[in-house]
């Protein structure tokens, strides 16, 4: 019964209430970036017994105040400029699960090697906190011995280095505004300097002096700008905001310069192509090289935003798998603009038409003008332009007459009925003679022989391939040998018969009444 009893009190004892979330630290240090920024800020302002409280040294007094001043010139000096990727979960990054309750938010360089700046875990009195290790608070004050960069500081003007804009001296802005459009005209200007150097070279190598200035282009110029910043803070004090707003306009050099650059090969590999395709006579590959060249702008374009994306901490994956869906649904809105395009590729690589074949797709006849992305365009011989979509010529035969390399000479001469047996066989001899004669004419192709007996007319029939350079060629040999062909016919004594025909007309009562042996008139035409 006890059993029972509780058993039922159990069941009916209501659901244990969810525990509370963890209040949050008041001093940000929950995170390992709020403990860097928390401590950096309350460093900055002077508030040296806040600062104490994000080292676990154990040290209290004018001993604490010392290790945190040092702390903040060392991070300020020293501290990687990336604060942006530093985690922000209470667990922290967890790089090594073998540690998870240490955090490396940077490493920086000392005399004695590389020192990783270390967060550790502790209990606080609010619940766990991110504090900096005791093993690196033990390293500051060597490293603090280290940093004698020289500072610019008492070169300047007071205005320009206590004036601050978004926690940025009014001196880095100023280089940044005027100082950066300058150095740019600068090394334009320095390439300008060397177009008599590199005439001088010419004449010296035998070449011709084309006249052109030599410059430094656009993207080598902010891609040397970007490593000049990158000595510039290197070389001299700088506090960490500033130094992360330099790594900021550096990267945006990079990025910048290297997307330019990739642009500039990808217009001198278009025009490249373009040269080897007019030489190989590859001239419909015109549109598909500048779709080609568009398409991998974009991909160029496409991976500079996703590698600034990255550097700024900001997970690319959304962005790719959305540049994905988006795929497939413009994929298929435009599958029949993607299906004249894919046709428009096979077409030219395939080498099925190119521009001047003259073309018979089913009953249109006429020369292709241009091969386009969605369409071809062909002019009729009634000199009209007709678009044939791509994807639509892919599926049908394409006859192409002007590659022939032999054109068919095919006649049949018809004779009058009059005609001997000995005329036909000299007509047959002299015919097969003349097409033998021929200079174009293939030989092994002649033929020439008595046919048939026509409904009207006696049938030779003369069969032959002629090499000739294009149509109007052949044309011109095919009129010769007609000429002659009727020369022959009338040499040998006859004529090429005209269609004719005999109509019988009959009297209904002459023929019931005339005997059997009596002829009734006709009328022949």
């Amino acid at each position: 019964m006890p059993c029972a009893v509780a058993r039922a009190q159990g069941e009916n004892a209501p659901a244990t209430a969810a525990q509370p979330e963890a209040e949050k630290d008041p001093l940000g240090r929950d995170t390992p970036r709020g403990t860097v920024l928390g401590f950096m800020r309350a460093a900055g302002e002077g508030k040296t017994d806040v600062a104490q409280l994000y080292l676990n040294s154990g040290l209290s007094g004018r001993a604490a105040t010392d290790l945190a001043q040092q702390l903040y010139v060392v991070l300020n000096s020293r501290l990687p400029v990336r604060v942006n990727v530093l985690s922000e979960r209470p667990e922290g990054s967890l790089v090594n699960p073998l540690k998870p309750d240490q955090d490396i938010v940077g490493t920086i360089n000392t005399s004695s090697g590389p020192l990783d700046l270390v967060l550790e875990r502790t209990d606080g009195r609010g619940g766990r906190v991110w504090l900096f290790s005791r093993p690196t608070l033990q390293a500051v004050p060597r490293v603090y011995k280290e940093i004698n960069l020289p500072t610019i500081d008492r070169y300047l003007p007071s205005f320009l280095t206590q004036t601050r804009i978004a926690d940025v001296r009014l001196f880095d802005w100023l280089v940044f505004i005027l100082g950066l459009p300058l150095l740019y005209r600068v090394m334009g200007l320095f390439g300008r300097a060397l177009s008599p150097l590199l005439a001088l070279l010419r004449r010296r190598l035998g070449r011709p002096d084309d006249g052109t200035v030599a410059t430094i282009h656009g993207s080598v110029r902010l891609l040397v700008a970007a490593g000049l910043i990158r000595v510039f803070v290197l070389s001299i004090d700088l506090p960490l905001m500033e130094r992360q707003f330099w790594a900021i306009v550096r990267a945006g050099l990079i990025i910048t310069g290297s997307v330019w650059l990739l642009l500039l090969f990808n217009d001198f590999a278009e025009r490249y192509v373009q040269r080897q395709a007019h030489i190989a006579d590859f001239g419909g590959s015109v549109a598909v090289l500048r779709l080609a060249r568009r398409v991998a702008d974009v991909l160029v374009v496409c991976a500079g935003g996703l590698v600034a994306l990255n550097y700024f901490g900001v997970n690319p994956t959304a962005a790719l798998a959305g540049l994905g869906i988006g795929g497939i649904a413009v994929a298929l809105a435009a599958q029949k603009t993607l299906e004249n395009v894919i046709g428009g590729f096979s077409l030219v690589f395939d080498k099925a038409l190119r521009v001047g074949d003259v073309l018979k797709l089913g009953e249109i006849v006429g020369t292709v003008d241009q091969v386009g992305l969605r369409s071809t365009r062909i002019r009729t011989v009634d000199r009209t332009v007709l678009s044939v979509p791509n994807g639509q010529i892919s599926t049908v035969n394409i006859e192409t007459l002007n590659v022939r390399d032999k054109f068919w000479f095919r006649h049949v001469i018809g004779l009058r009925y009059d005609t001997t047996p000995a005329q036909i066989r000299r007509i047959v001899t002299e015919l097969n003679d003349l097409l033998k004669a021929q200079a174009g004419a293939d030989l092994t192709s002649v033929r020439v022989r008595f046919l048939r007996l026509g409904a009207s007319s006696l049938d030779i029939e003369l069969v032959a391939y002629f090499f000739a350079r294009d149509w109007d060629r052949f044309l011109e040999i095919q009129e010769a040998l007609l000429l002659q062909i009727m020369e022959i016919v009338q040499r040998a004594g006859t004529s090429i018969a005209i269609p004719s025909q005999t109509v019988r007309l009959t009297d209904d009562r002459l023929a019931r009444t005339a005997p059997d042996d009596v002829a009734l008139p006709t009328v022949s035409t």
